[in-house]
């Protein structure tokens, strides 16, 4: 499996219908790109974990997009309907990380062999 994953801050700016924009973007490729198996989007949880204040930086939200293969990354990001989220996410984006990772079923001992 191959996972997607970006971690970001929008803009303190971002109008209520460019955030719309955005989420009717994120639902047409969904819908559209048969590449993505599953995806989750969420905010940062903060529970008094000694590990938060190392962060340097404050990214409250998460998407996490699921692919069977490095090649079901490569059809999303070439979809046209990714050219439009792409486009609407980083006009909407003041920080973030993009990463992407291949992930093994089985524990950390295959992830890290």
């Amino acid at each position: 499996m191959v996972f997607h994953v970006i971690l970001f801050r929008p803009r303190a700016d971002l109008s209520a219908a460019e955030r719309s924009a955005l989420v009717s973007s994120l639902t047409t490729a969904l819908a559209e790109i048969p590449a993505i198996r599953r995806c989750h989007v969420g905010r940062r949880v903060r529970h008094g974990a000694g590990y938060e204040a190392l962060m340097e930086r404050e990214l409250g939200y998460a998407a996490v997009i699921e692919f069977d293969d490095l090649a079901g990354l490569q059809a999303y990001l070439e979809h046209p309907a990714h050219a439009e989220l792409g486009a609407r996410f980083m006009q909407g984006l003041e920080a973030g990380f993009l990463y992407d990772y291949e992930m093994r079923e089985g524990g950390i001992a295959s992830g890290l062999a």
